[in-house]
C-alpha cells in the first residue's frame, strides 16, 4: 500500500458536479489499495469573489485580514468533498491548514511553510480515513492564519508529500498536462511527457500558471515525484523528475509570458558601493519582488538603476523609495507601466549557443522591442509591450519549432 497525495485545482471543483467527480477520482486511488491525502484550493472563482468584497470596503484591506478572509474558500471545498466521499460510503474527514499542522512564517499574504507536523495526518490514515486538506493556508507561530500566495494549494500539496514520504504527488487540473506554452492563447502548443525540475522552475516563475513556483521547489529540494494531469480526462500527463534525457528533445522545451509588468528607473543615484544593497534591502523588507535588474554606471555620470515589478507593487515601491531619498541619495524616480515579459526555457540552452541571439533577432525581424532583459543558463526573458505580448508568444513558440512536433521523452 503507498501513499498518494492528490490536489484539486479551482477549476476542477467549481460546482457540485465536479466535486462528485474528484469524489470519484479519490475514490479510485483508495479502490486501487492506496492511502489517499486531498489538497484543495477553493472552488472557481472563489477567491476572486471574496477579494472584491473586500475591495468594496477599503480600497487597502489589512493583510491579515485578507488572510482571515481568504482562507474560508477552501474550508468550503473541503467540507464539501468530505460529505461527498462520506455519502459514497468512503470514510473521509475534513482538516483546515493548521488542523493538518501547516507551520508558516509570520508574513500575510504570501508566507512560506516552515514545518508541518505530519503526526496528525498520519493518525487519521491510521485509522483508514481518507484525509482532505484545504490547501493555500496554515498558521504562523502566535496564533495567526496566513495564506501562501496565489496558486499556494500547489506548495500544500507538495509539502505534505514530503513531509508524509508519499510515494508520488499527483497536480489535478483543466489541463492534460503542461505545454509547451498556454494552450489557451498560442495555437498548436503541445504537451511535454516529461520536464525537469529545473526547467519548470523557470516556466513556473516566468508566468506559466500550471504549476506554482514553490510547489517545485519542494518537490525537487525533496525528490518528490510528480505528475500534472487533468482531472476530466484520464489520461498521463507531464512527469516532473530531475534529469531528463536531452538528446531526445528540442534546445528550447517553452515559452512563457507574464503581464502587468512595470520598469522603475532610479535616476542620479550616487556612486555608492552601498546604494545597490540599500535599495534592495528596503524592497525585500517589504515583501516587494524584484525581477530583472539593470545597471548603468560611469566614472563621469552619475548612476541610474531599472528593475522590473508587477504592476500592483508599484505604489508601496513608490511610496518606499521616496521615503528614504535622503538616505538612498538619488534625483528621481520614472517608471514605465503596461509591459510583459516574454520568455523562452530549455535545459538544451547550456550546450546550445546563439539561442538568445536567434531569439532577439527573431523580435527584432518583428519590430518588437525589447526594454529589459534577463538570463540564465536555461532561460532568457526579455521586457517587451503588452499589447504585442500574445503575438510574440506565438512568434517565438514557432520559431523555435515548438508546434512543429511532439516533444517525448
Amino acid at each position: 500500500m503507498a501513499l498518494i497525495v492528490q490536489k484539486f485545482g479551482g477549476t476542477s471543483v467549481g460546482s457540485i458536479d465536479h466535486i462528485q467527480n474528484v469524489a470519484n477520482r479519490v475514490i479510485e486511488e483508495k479502490n486501487n489499495g492506496n492511502d489517499v491525502v486531498v489538497v484543495v484550493s477553493a472552488m472557481g472563482k472563489t477567491t476572486d469573489k471574496l477579494v472584491g468584497m473586500a475591495r468594496e470596503l477599503s480600497t487597502n484591506p489589512s493583510r491579515r485580514e485578507m488572510d482571515m478572509l481568504l482562507s474560508t474558500g477552501e474550508q468550503v471545498t473541503i467540507s464539501l468533498l468530505t460529505i461527498a466521499l462520506n455519502a459514497k460510503g468512503y470514510a473521509a474527514t475534513s482538516l483546515t491548514g493548521w488542523q493538518a499542522g501547516i507551520k508558516t512564517e509570520a508574513v500575510h499574504g504570501d508566507a512560506r511553510i516552515t514545518d508541518i507536523d505530519a503526526s496528525i495526518i498520519s493518525k487519521e490514515i491510521s485509522e483508514g480515513k481518507i484525509v482532505i486538506v484545504a490547501g493555500f493556508q496554515g498558521l504562523a507561530e502566535g496564533g495567526a492564519i496566513t495564506t501562501l500566495g496565489r496558486g499556494g494549494s500547489d506548495t500544500t500539496a507538495v509539502a505534505l508529500a514530503a513531509a508524509l514520504k508519499a510515494e508520488k504527488c499527483d497536480i489535478y487540473t483543466d489541463v492534460t498536462g503542461v505545454f509547451t506554452t498556454d494552450p489557451r492563447y498560442v495555437k498548436n502548443a503541445r504537451k511535454l511527457s516529461v520536464i525537469s525540475y529545473d526547467e519548470m522552475l523557470e516556466l513556473a516563475n516566468l508566468g506559466a500558471g500550471v504549476l506554482h513556483p514553490r510547489a517545485v521547489e519542494f518537490a525537487k529540494n525533496y525528490q518528490v515525484s510528480l505528475e500534472v494531469r487533468s482531472s476530466m480526462e484520464k489520461e498521463s500527463g507531464t512527469l516532473i523528475k530531475e534529469e531528463i534525457d536531452m538528446e531526445q528533445n528540442l534546445v528550447v522545451r517553452g515559452v512563457a509570458f507574464e503581464d502587468d509588468i512595470t520598469r522603475v528607473t532610479i535616476l542620479g543615484l550616487s556612486n555608492s558601493l552601498t546604494g545597490l544593497s540599500s535599495i534592495f534591502s528596503l524592497l525585500a523588507k517589504n515583501h516587494i519582488n524584484v525581477d530583472i535588474i539593470i545597471q548603468s554606471i560611469t566614472e563621469s555620470n552619475p548612476a541610474s538603476l531599472s528593475f522590473s515589478i508587477k504592476n500592483e507593487d508599484l505604489t508601496e515601491t513608490v511610496k518606499i523609495l521616496e521615503k528614504h531619498r535622503d538616505e538612498l541619495q538619488y534625483e528621481s524616480i520614472e517608471w514605465e507601466s503596461q509591459l510583459a515579459k516574454i520568455s523562452i526555457v530549455g535545459s538544451g540552452m547550456i550546450s546550445n549557443p546563439g539561442v538568445a541571439a536567434e531569439m532577439f533577432n527573431v523580435l527584432s525581424q518583428n519590430q518588437i522591442q525589447v526594454k529589459m532583459v534577463s538570463t540564465s543558463e536555461i532561460k532568457v526573458s526579455a521586457v517587451i509591450d503588452q499589447r504585442r505580448m500574445l503575438e510574440a508568444a506565438q512568434i517565438l513558440h514557432d520559431a523555435f519549432e515548438l508546434s512543429g512536433k511532439l516533444v517525448n521523452s
